[in-house]
């Protein structure tokens, strides 16, 4: 095939040609052709459009002069440390309250199963929740103050964040446990942190905790709060050691709303 016979197969087709081409197609292939333009059309107006980032992601931060390398958020306009960014927020427990007023109750924390869609929980039911939690633990004979520590040996999860706020109500701190740290390093924590209570997520971890204190590692831990289901064998096993194992339910709902009555 020469070189001009060549050009002519790949030749674009004239608009001429083209529309030769569409008379000929049945009724049913054009009806098709304008339902996929439409389509395609409809997506491109409404697909998601990327957000805008609030500052150059290449520059996030910016040196400080005459901070010897330090830096800053290049969102603010001043070197000058910021000391709070609402008037009515000073402390990590404003921060939800002001999450309460400003979201007029709306979803706060959300929770979804593989392939299934977001369940919320409002902020009014965390708010409650955390509440109940925190009263409870006063009941228990734990303080109001900045020097108790209560232990969370869990992933992240909504009664993770219950139980911290429940915390910062009553200006308790929250020292978090993960198994990744190793035995070792638990039990280094509950000791350091005189930890007597401590909410896990599993009976696998509660335990793990039992056996630091059944080997006499762990002699202050006393209490276990497990947010899953679990057996009354973990019940007793506790009882042996002078550990008491309870759910986060009964927490919530025997003590907690009880405690808050008061």
């Amino acid at each position: 095939m020469q070189a001009h016979e060549l050009f002519r197969y790949l030749r674009m087709p004239e608009l001429g040609d083209v529309r030769q081409y569409v008379r000929t197609l049945p009724t049913n292939t054009l009806m098709g052709f304008g339902a996929f333009a439409a389509l395609t059309t409809y997506w491109y107006a409404t697909r998601p459009k990327a957000l805008k980032p609030p500052c150059d992601l290449a520059m996030q931060s910016v040196e400080v002069e005459g901070g010897e390398h330090a830096r800053r958020s290049s969102l603010l306009n001043s070197d000058e440390p910021l000391a709070f960014y609402y008037d009515d927020v000073r402390t990590v427990y404003d921060i939800f309250q002001r999450g309460v007023q400003v979201s007029n109750n709306g979803p706060c924390l959300g929770v979804r199963k593989p392939n299934q869609p977001y369940e919320w929980i409002s902020y009014k039911e965390v708010s409650d929740r955390a509440e109940c939690v925190g009263s409870a633990l006063l009941h228990r004979g734990f303080k109001p103050s900045h020097v108790q520590y209560i232990g969370i040996f869990a992933q992240n999860r909504p009664e993770w964040v219950i139980i911290e706020q429940g915390c910062y109500a009553f200006s308790m701190v929250v020292v978090p446990l993960y198994d990744t740290l190793g035995t070792e390093a638990i039990t280094y924590i509950l000791n350091k942190a005189d930890l007597s209570l401590v909410f896990c997520d599993k009976p696998d971890k509660a335990k793990l905790l039992l056996t630091s204190v059944e080997k006499g590692e762990t002699a202050i831990l006393n209490t276990i709060v497990i947010m899953e289901p679990f057996g009354v064998d973990l019940v007793e096993r506790g009882k042996k050691c002078g550990v008491e194992v309870f759910s986060m339910r009964e927490l919530e709902d025997r003590i907690g709303q009880s405690a808050s009555l008061l």
